[in-house]
């Protein structure tokens, strides 16, 4: 058997580590652009903001795009335009220009996630799909790793329009790599053979026993998650009436809120607060990621091994603990080993349940409707990196004191909790004997 798949997925890695950096640079960028055009905090997060709005905008038509004609042609001119708007950022002359350029930067980032997503699951059996996604969401913690260093390394060295400039070059390679390597569905590629579109599809006894064997009760744990028998939505018209789509979004939105917005401010914490050198920033802020790094890939592990394939427990344990390290993060000693450990323990808490979010839709939907569905979810939760960071601006102008910010953090995690806990989890239960929940005997799901 082939496992090119695998080959897929470090494509997707590589895209999307891209992708995220080309939209998180800003974080690091903003101390250097605000010291030249000499703006306020709330302008600052709009920066970071106008991305957010353009993202939301392309997802949705992003989505139906994507249903019809497939990821081939959509990612690579996905990655051509943001590519292009990251260039961008570097020739702006005023701050209205900066904001217009990254509003066209989240447009083009848009469908990138949609198609990738898309692709793991044409491409990876039920058992691999959160271990796929957790890869994917990894590449999200891989890239602000590399960034804060890097980032200030060229900003210091050649100035801040030069974090732009080198940022957009590796995406007009890699709009041409996935072109060429990437199918919509294994069966079109050529390096994939019929042992490997077999696998994939699940259609072998041996495969069909093993899911048996893994969806089983999980007891208590299953009744606290709403676990059931759930209908796969087969309409695209039911995704928008199904509150366990709309519920995830929400979710989603209060998540996506934090990680954003810990992502735009906390280089400018590291500076302004603890009044680190740009250089200490940079490696301090990389903290979270190595966290969110580890944290992302144990999830998906987690998610589809030990709990085989349910998705709420590491979405509920996320926000949760995210909500205890936001009450940390206010109580922080003068330490740079807290401040650090703090960071690093954020990130792993804040991710081990984000694949998940991402994960938890292909439970409810069709290969045909999934687009769709992480499409309004990816859409609707973004909104939350729209307007998080000119939140979080506001409140440090008017109070001078990221502890307010820390607690709207930690106050929109809780509310992230309380939505998921009204989510059902779809999952067909079997005891070890073989049989369902009500004592028939079931296929598997």
């Amino acid at each position: 058997m082939t496992r090119f798949r695998w080959v897929v997925l470090a494509i997707i890695f590589v895209t999307y580590a891209i992708n995220f950096a080309d939209r998180s640079n800003i974080g690091v960028a903003l101390p250097f652009i605000q010291k030249e055009f000499h703006f306020n905090n709330f302008e600052a997060g709009a920066i970071a903001s106008f991305f957010f709005l353009g993202y939301a905008i392309s997802q949705i038509p992003a989505g139906f795009w994507l249903s019809k004609f497939g990821a081939r042609g959509m990612v690579p001119v996905s990655i051509l335009g943001f590519s292009l708007f990251t260039y961008l950022i570097g020739t702006a002359q005023s701050v209205a220009a900066i904001k217009w350029f990254r509003l066209g930067l989240g447009i083009f980032e848009g469908p990138t996630p949609v198609g990738l997503t898309s692709t793991i699951n044409n491409w990876f059996p039920a058992r691999e799909k959160a271990t796929g996604v957790g890869v994917y969401i990894a590449s999200t913690m891989f890239a602000p790793i590399v960034i804060p260093p890097l980032c200030v390394w060229i900003a210091t060295e050649f100035g801040w329009r030069t974090i732009f400039y080198t940022f957009a070059l590796p995406g007009f390679i890699m709009a041409g790599i996935w072109y060429w390597l990437v199918r919509n569905q294994p069966a079109e590629s050529p390096y994939v053979n019929e042992q490997e579109i077999n696998y994939i599809q699940e259609s072998t006894a041996e495969q069909t026993s093993q899911i048996q064997t893994q969806a089983v009760s999980l007891g208590w744990l299953d009744r606290l998650i709403r676990a059931k028998k759930i209908k796969k939505i087969d309409a695209r018209s039911n995704i928008f009436t199904s509150w366990n789509i709309w519920g995830n979004c929400f979710a989603y939105f209060m998540m996506v809120s934090v990680l954003y917005g810990l992502m735009t401010w906390i280089p400018s914490y590291l500076v302004n607060a603890k009044h680190y050198s740009f250089i200490k920033m940079g490696f301090v802020a990389a903290a979270p990621w190595v966290g969110g790094l580890i944290g992302s890939i144990l999830g998906g592990w987690i998610s589809d091994k030990l709990l085989h394939k349910r998705r709420k427990p590491t979405m509920l344990l996320t926000a949760l603990s995210t909500c205890f390290m936001m009450i940390v993060m206010v109580n922080l000693p003068e330490s740079s080993t807290a401040v650090a450990t703090a960071l690093f323990m954020t990130g792993f808490l804040l991710n081990i349940g984000w694949p998940a979010f991402t994960a938890y839709p292909m439970g409810l939907t069709t290969g045909s409707t999934y687009p769709i569905a992480i499409a309004l979810v990816n859409s609707g939760g973004n909104l939350g990196g729209f307007f998080s960071p000119m939140i979080a601006g506001a409140l440090l102008d008017k109070f001078q004191n990221y502890d307010f910010v820390f607690t709207y953090f930690g106050v929109a995690a809780i509310i992230g909790f309380i939505i998921i806990l009204t989510l059902d989890e779809p999952v067909q239960l079997k005891t070890a004997e073989g049989r369902d929940i009500n004592g028939r005997v079931g296929s598997s799901c």
